[in-house]
C-alpha cells in the first residue's frame, strides 16, 4: 500500500455547482453541515490504507489549501500526506488542466519521483464509501493492466454516464461514453452469465454498468497510456485502451451518488437528514474525516426538529427545523421555520461589538433572524438574513437565474455567500 499513489481529480470552475462555486473550488464546497465534499474521496483513501493523496485542481484553490493543511497532518511515521497540485505554468506545459488524464499527465513527473506500483484516480464530487483496499487487490489478482469501478445503473441513468459491457470474468469488452437517450445500446446490458459475477439481481431494472470515474491504473500502464494526445480518461483514454490493454470491471453495488450539480447535492444533503440515510455518517469503524474545529456543542432552545442534523456551535431558539440541514456556528432566532434547507453555517462568530455595529448601520447580523420562514433553498456561509423573511414560501413563479443577492438553479433558491437580505425580504 506504501507504493500506491491516490489521485483525486478537483475538476475545474466547477460550473455545475455555481453559485456555491463562486468563490470556491469545487472540493472545497461544504456538505453534510461539517465537512467539505473532498472529504468524502480523502476519507476514503484513508480508510482503506492508502495515504499518500494528492489533489488536482485549478480554481479559486485557496480555502482548499486551508481546509486541506488544518485537517489532513499526519505523523511523520506514517509518510503520508495531503497535498493539492493546483495547474501552474513551466517550461514544459502551458498551465491549465484541459481534462481528467491531462492534469495527471502534467504532474506525473512529480509522481514518478516517488516510484509507485499503481495510481488510484478517484472523483471530488462523489458520495459514497467504497474499500479500496479490495479494489485493488481484485485488480492485481486479475492481472488487468486498469480496472474500473463500475456500478449498475437503469437506461435513463446511463444516457449521461460512460457504459461498459463485461465478460463472465469482469473484462471490459465494450466501452461508450455518454450514449445519449437515443442510440441503442442494448448489446451492452450485462450479459446473463456476468450478472451473478457482478452482483446483480436477474429481472432488476439496473441491466447496465456505469463507469464511476474511478480507476486503478498500474504504473507502467499509466505511464504508457499518457503518451497519447487524450485530455480525459472517459473520453479518450480508456477507449483508447479497449482491445489494446487488459481492462477489468470492479463491481461496486453500494450508493453511490455523483453530487456534481445543484439538484443532486442538494437532495443529498437533504437526505443525510432522513429517517434511514442512503449514506451512513454514523459508521464509526470508516468515518468521514474533516477539520477538527473544537467549538462547543449546540445549544438547542425549545425547538421542534423533525429529521434534522445540527452541526457543532449552533445556537437556535423557539424554532422549527424540519428536513434540514444546520452548519456549524449557525445562529437560528425565535420563530424561525426551515423546511427543506440546508444552512451552512458560518466562518466565526460575531461579537458584541459586531453586533452593535450592525444595528447602528441596519445590517441584520450573520444567521437566521427572528420570525424567518424558509423552504427549498441552500444558505450559503456567513449569509445574514433579516427578521420576517420569507424565502420561497409564498406561491409565485420563480425562474432559475442570478437574482443579485441570490441565484435560483433548479428551482432551488441559493442564498449566496456573505450576502445581506434586509428585513422582510420576499423571494
Amino acid at each position: 500500500m506504501s507504493s500506491v499513489i491516490t489521485i483525486i481529480l478537483g475538476g475545474g470552475k466547477g460550473s455545475r455547482l455555481f453559485p456555491l462555486t463562486r468563490e470556491r473550488a469545487k472540493p472545497a464546497v461544504p456538505f453534510g453541515g461539517k465537512f467539505r465534499l473532498i472529504d468524502i474521496a480523502i476519507s476514503n483513501s484513508i480508510n482503506s490504507g492508502f495515504r499518500k493523496i494528492y489533489i488536482l485542481t485549478q480554481f479559486e484553490s485557496t480555502s482548499l489549501n486551508h481546509h486541506i493543511s488544518q485537517a489532513y497532518q499526519f505523523d511523520v511515521f506514517s509518510k503520508g500526506f495531503v497535498e493539492v497540485l493546483a495547474a501552474t505554468q513551466n517550461l514544459s506545459n502551458g498551465g491549465w488542466y484541459e481534462g481528467t488524464a491531462d492534469a495527471v499527465r502534467k504532474n506525473l513527473f512529480r509522481f514518478k519521483s516517488i516510484k509507485p506500483s499503481h495510481y488510484i484516480i478517484l472523483s471530488g464530487d462523489q458520495l459514497y464509501r467504497m474499500n479500496l483496499a479490495d479494489f485493488l487487490e481484485k485488480h492485481l489478482e486479475s492481472g488487468a493492466e486498469i480496472s474500473i469501478a463500475a456500478t449498475p445503473v437503469d437506461r435513463r441513468t446511463a444516457n449521461e454516464l460512460g457504459i461498459l459491457k463485461i465478460d463472465k470474468n469482469s473484462l471490459i469488452e465494450e466501452f461508450i461514453e455518454k450514449p445519449g437517450p437515443d442510440r441503442d445500446i442494448s448489446g451492452l446490458k450485462i450479459p446473463c452469465e456476468a450478472a451473478s459475477a457482478a452482483g446483480v439481481a436477474p429481472g432488476t431494472e439496473k441491466e447496465y454498468l456505469a463507469s464511476m470515474g474511478i480507476y486503478i491504473f498500474s504504473a507502467a500502464a499509466m505511464e504508457d497510456c499518457l503518451q497519447s494526445d487524450a485530455t480525459d480518461f472517459g473520453k479518450g483514454i480508456i477507449p483508447e485502451s479497449l482491445g489494446m490493454r487488459k481492462m477489468r470491471a470492479y463491481v461496486y453495488n453500494g450508493y453511490w451518488e455523483d453530487i456534481g450539480t445543484i439538484s443532486s447535492f442538494y437532495e443529498a444533503n437533504l437526505n443525510l437528514a432522513s429517517w434511514q440515510p442512503s449514506f451512513n455518517l454514523y459508521d464509526e469503524g470508516r468515518p468521514v474525516y474533516t477539520y477538527r474545529s473544537n467549538l462547543p456543542p449546540s445549544k438547542i432552545n425549545s425547538c421542534t426538529f423533525k429529521e434534522a442534523l445540527a452541526s457543532e456551535g449552533s445556537i437556535i431558539t423557539d424554532a422549527f427545523i424540519r428536513y434540514s440541514l444546520v452548519g456549524v456556528r449557525t445562529i437560528i432566532n425565535s420563530g424561525a421555520s426551515l423546511d427543506g434547507v440546508y444552512c451552512m453555517g458560518s466562518d466565526f462568530y460575531e461579537t458584541a461589538e459586531d453586533i452593535e455595529h450592525n444595528r447602528k448601520n441596519h445590517v441584520p447580523n450573520i444567521g437566521i433572524g427572528s420570525g424567518v420562514v424558509i423552504k427549498r433553498a441552500i444558505i450559503d456561509k456567513n449569509a445574514r438574513i433579516g427578521n420576517y423573511c420569507r424565502i420561497g414560501v409564498d406561491s409565485f413563479e420563480r425562474k432559475d437565474g442570478d437574482y443579485g443577492a441570490y441565484h435560483i438553479v433548479d428551482g432551488i433558491i441559493i442564498i449566496h455567500k456573505d450576502a445581506i437580505l434586509h428585513d422582510a425580504t420576499v423571494i
